[in-house]
C-alpha cells in the first residue's frame, strides 16, 4: 500500500515542483526561449519526396542549412525521415523579406482600389470638389503602392499612367510573378542542394496571415484567463483555495513551456492547442483536490488530500497512455502535428502531477489548518457560494 505522502511535514513536497519551475522559467528567459513556428511567423515548408534508394546531396541537415544561407534563404531548418514510399526531406524557411514587403503593399493596395474606383466615378459623374480632393489621396496612396510592387517585382510601369482596373491587373499579375519566380528558386536550389525530387509539397504562411493567427491567440489566451478566474473565485470564494487552483494552471504552461524551449518544440496552432487542453486538465485535478480536502469534512485533510491524489494521478496515468501512444505514432509517421501535440500534453501532465500534489496540496493543506484551527477557535467562516451544487 502506497504510504500518504501528506503524512509528516508534507511543506517539503513543494521543494521539487519549485525547482522545476524555476528551470522552465531559466530555460524560458535565458537559454533556450520557445520560438514561433511557421503558424506564428510566417514561411514557407516544403515537403520533398525522394525514392528509398535515392542518394542526396548533403551530409547533414547543418550542412545543409548553411547551404540556404548562402543563397539568401535565411533561418533554414531542414529534417530528414523516412516513409513508405522512401526518404522525405523537409524544409521550412522564414518568408522573403522582400516578397513580405510585396504582401504588405498588395493588401494595402487592394483594401483602397474599390474605394478609388468609387471616388474615380463619382468625380466623372458630378465633378465635386470634395470628391476630387479625396479622390486625389487615395489615388496618390494606391499609385504608391503598386509603385513599390513594381519596383520590388523589377518592372518599370507607371501606375501613374493607368486606370483603376489597369492597376488591378498589373499589381495582381507584379505579385503573382514574383512570388512563383521566388518559388522558381526554391525548386532550383532543392535540386541542387539536394537532389532531384519526385514530388513536392508546399505550405505556405503569409506574414499578414500568421499575424491574425498570433493575434487570435494572444485574444483568446486572454479571454480565457479571466473566464477562468472568474469562475474559480465564484465557485471557492476564498483567496487561498482559489489562488491555488490558478497557480496550478499557471505551473504547467510554464513546465510545459520550458520543455518546448529545451526540446526545441516551437509554438505553433497544434502546441498552443496542447497548451490549452492541459489548462483545462490541470483545472479538472486542481478542482478535485481542492473541492475535496476544503468542502468535505469527514476524516482529516491530509486523508482527503492523498485520496484526491490517487483519484488523479488515475486520471493523469490515463492521459499520458493515451499521448504516449500518440507519440509513439508520431515517431513513426514524422508528422508534425501529432508529435506537437503529444510532446506538449506529455510534458505538461508530468508537471501537472508533479505542481497540482507538491504546490496546490501544500497551499490547500496549510488553509485548512488554519480554518480548522479559527473554528476550532469559534470563528466560522462563511460559506462559498454555490457549494451546494459540487457537494457530493
Amino acid at each position: 500500500m502506497i504510504p500518504n505522502i501528506y503524512s509528516g511535514n508534507y511543506k517539503l513536497l513543494a521543494i521539487v515542483p519549485l525547482v522545476v519551475i524555476i528551470a522552465s522559467l531559466a530555460i524560458l528567459l535565458h537559454f533556450s526561449p520557445v520560438e514561433k513556428g511557421i503558424d506564428f511567423r510566417g514561411g514557407i515548408l516544403a515537403d520533398l519526396q525522394y525514392g528509398k534508394d535515392a542518394k542526396l546531396n548533403f551530409e547533414n541537415a547543418a550542412v545543409l542549412e548553411d547551404e540556404f544561407a548562402k543563397r539568401g534563404f535565411a533561418d533554414a531548418r531542414v529534417r530528414e525521415f523516412e516513409n513508405p514510399l522512401g526518404k522525405v526531406v523537409e524544409v521550412e524557411l522564414s518568408r522573403d523579406a522582400n516578397l513580405s514587403r510585396a504582401e504588405e503593399q498588395k493588401s494595402l493596395f487592394f483594401a483602397k482600389i474599390d474605394e478609388v474606383s468609387k471616388l474615380e466615378a463619382d468625380v466623372l459623374a458630378t465633378n465635386n470638389t470634395a470628391s476630387k480632393e479625396k479622390y486625389a489621396i487615395e489615388r496618390e496612396a494606391v499609385e504608391k503602392a503598386a509603385l513599390e510592387i513594381f519596383s520590388i517585382a523589377g518592372e518599370g510601369k507607371d501606375p501613374a499612367q493607368m486606370t483603376t482596373n489597369e492597376m488591378k491587373k498589373e499589381v495582381a499579375s507584379a505579385y503573382a510573378e514574383l512570388n512563383d519566380r521566388y518559388k522558381e528558386e526554391l525548386t532550383v536550389a532543392f535540386e541542387e542542394l539536394i537532389g532531384e525530387y519526385e514530388s513536392i509539397s508546399f505550405q505556405e504562411i503569409s506574414a499578414t496571415l500568421s499575424s491574425k493567427f498570433f493575434d487570435k491567440v494572444v485574444w483568446i489566451s486572454v479571454i480565457s484567463v479571466l473566464i477562468t478566474s472568474v469562475a474559480v473565485f465564484l465557485i471557492f470564494k476564498s483567496v487561498v483555495p482559489s489562488i491555488a487552483v490558478l497557480l496550478g494552471a499557471a505551473a504547467d504552461i510554464v513546465i510545459a513551456l520550458g520543455a518546448m524551449g529545451l526540446f526545441g518544440i516551437p509554438l505553433t496552432l497544434p502546441s498552443f492547442a496542447a497548451l490549452l487542453m492541459l489548462v483545462g486538465f490541470s483545472l479538472d485535478t486542481d478542482v478535485l483536490l481542492t473541492m475535496r480536502v476544503v468542502k468535505h469534512r469527514e476524516g482529516h485533510a491530509k486523508d482527503r488530500a492523498f485520496e484526491s491524489m490517487k483519484t488523479g494521478l488515475t486520471m493523469s496515468a490515463a492521459a499520458l497512455v493515451a499521448f504516449g501512444a500518440l507519440f509513439v505514432l508520431a515517431s513513426l509517421t514524422h508528422i508534425n502535428t501529432y508529435y506537437e501535440i503529444s510532446s506538449v500534453a506529455i510534458a505538461g501532465l508530468i508537471g501537472d502531477m508533479v505542481a497540482t500534489w507538491g504546490i496546490n496540496g501544500v497551499l490547500v493543506l496549510h488553509y485548512m489548518e488554519g480554518r480548522e484551527k479559527r473554528e476550532r477557535e469559534g470563528h466560522v467562516e462563511k460559506k462559498p457560494i454555490f457549494s451546494s451544487i459540487f457537494r457530493s
